[in-house]
């Protein structure tokens, strides 16, 4: 068998696979649907999602500006010394490696 028949052979199974699973139309008829269906799928779904993201970060960014009392960190919070993390807590016992 030579190289490009092998070839030639697994692109067609290639295509036809694709082809079915597509549902089995070929052509322009088949390119004709995925293009409704995808047209379709962008104005109902796609575009009013972006929309509705859209206005509520518009929203969110009019309410933030517009609060003149609302709580603005101004320093870094001071850690904690305890070995531990806790606020009541034994605290970590020295290694014999450190002795």
């Amino acid at each position: 068998m030579a190289p490009a028949r092998g070839w030639s052979w697994a692109l067609g199974n290639t295509r036809s696979f694709v082809g079915n699973a597509l549902g089995g139309v070929r052509g322009w008829s088949n390119l004709a649907s995925w293009v409704v269906a995808g047209s379709l799928a962008y104005y109902l779904w796609v575009k009013p999602a972006r929309e509705l993201q859209k206005e509520q970060e518009e929203r969110a960014a009019l309410a933030a500006a517009s609060d003149p009392y609302r709580y603005v960190e101004k320093r870094k919070p001071i850690p904690d010394p305890q070995d531990t993390g806790l606020i009541y807590g034994k605290k970590k016992e020295p290694t014999k490696s450190d002795d």
